[in-house]
């Protein structure tokens, strides 16, 4: 009886309490870890009692799932526009940055998690598309790279995995020191790492 008594409730919940709810949890999850946040730590956070959050969800393993596959769902609207779009490698390389951006300006704590949790998470069923999504990613951009390789748009030495890590790595650490609403905007960001990734920071003789 409670269980059912708290699917109907969770049901209506009004979606903006949720994303409100939501968006604490990420924080306390992108700073605490996950293992390591309690139901009863992001209920304080939200100015709530822990009984409270269950009338909303039916446990924080089910906050973190819907935090993670609401990011990536929007990473990979951006990303498939782009791979769609039929641009030329560089052009491609370029807009894929700049939609990282702005999914860390988006969801900078979800960011932050998945980069701290998801090789564990990736283990377990519920969080299975996890892997699936990075599959994916990795294709995307090792396939873009090499087609630009092919196409004398990047050099020909270019060792294509080690770029591919050090441009992934270069960008999604962001997430650790990015606020919404600073001085730069995502695409002003993404404008600079492009121009040092892509033209180098030494003066061209």
């Amino acid at each position: 009886m409670p269980a059912a008594k708290k699917k109907t409730t969770t049901a209506n919940a009004s979606p903006e309490r949720r994303r409100e709810l939501l968006n604490t949890a990420a924080e306390v999850f992108a700073a605490q870890g996950y293992n390591a946040t309690t139901v009863r730590r992001i209920a304080d956070e939200a100015g709530m009692l822990a009984g409270s959050l269950y009338y909303h969800f039916d446990s924080k393993e089910s906050m973190l799932d819907e935090i993670l596959s609401t990011f990536l769902t929007e990473l990979w609207d951006g990303y498939d526009a782009v791979l769609a779009a039929g641009l030329g490698p560089r052009d491609t390389i370029e807009a894929l940055v700049t939609e990282s951006f702005r999914e860390i300006d988006r969801h900078r704590a979800a960011v932050a998690i998945y980069q701290k949790e998801s090789k564990h998470l990736a283990d377990q069923p519920r969080f299975g598309y996890l892997a699936d999504s990075q599959q994916k990613f990795e294709k995307a951009w090792l396939g873009t790279l090499e087609r630009g390789v092919a196409d004398g748009v990047f050099r020909a030495d270019l060792d294509i995995r080690l770029t591919y890590r050090f441009v992934r790595d270069t960008v999604w650490v962001a997430a650790s020191w990015y606020r919404p609403g600073g001085q730069h905007s995502p695409e002003e960001i993404a404008r600079q790492y492009l121009s040092m990734v892509l033209d180098g920071i030494a003066v061209r003789e």
